[in-house]
């Protein structure tokens, strides 16, 4: 169990950190410059998940959330794992 928790989480953490670090981006460049007026729409797409020919927007929060609840899960196991009494054999 403990191999298996580390590598899904390991094959994981790629392919579900990028979206997220995008998607904080992209919403704090939005902010910035919705506030001073600038029209940056195109960042918004990308915020909801509308990476050009690629519509991700009808999945993308369920995407995201799926992948940070299996690496919570995973981290939660390898951690728990370490965290448990070993038991002296001899």
């Amino acid at each position: 169990m403990f191999k298996t928790s580390r590598n899904i989480h390991r094959t994981l953490v790629p392919f579900a950190a990028l979206p997220l670090i995008i998607t904080a981006i992209t919403g704090v460049i939005f902010s910035v410059l919705d506030e001073r007026g600038v029209d940056a729409d195109w960042l918004l797409q990308i915020h909801t998940g509308h990476f050009g020919p690629i519509n991700l927007q009808p999945y993308y929060a369920y995407l995201l959330g799926l992948c940070v609840l299996i690496l919570v899960i995973t981290g939660a196991a390898m951690w728990w794992r370490t965290r448990r009494p070993r038991i002296s054999r001899g």
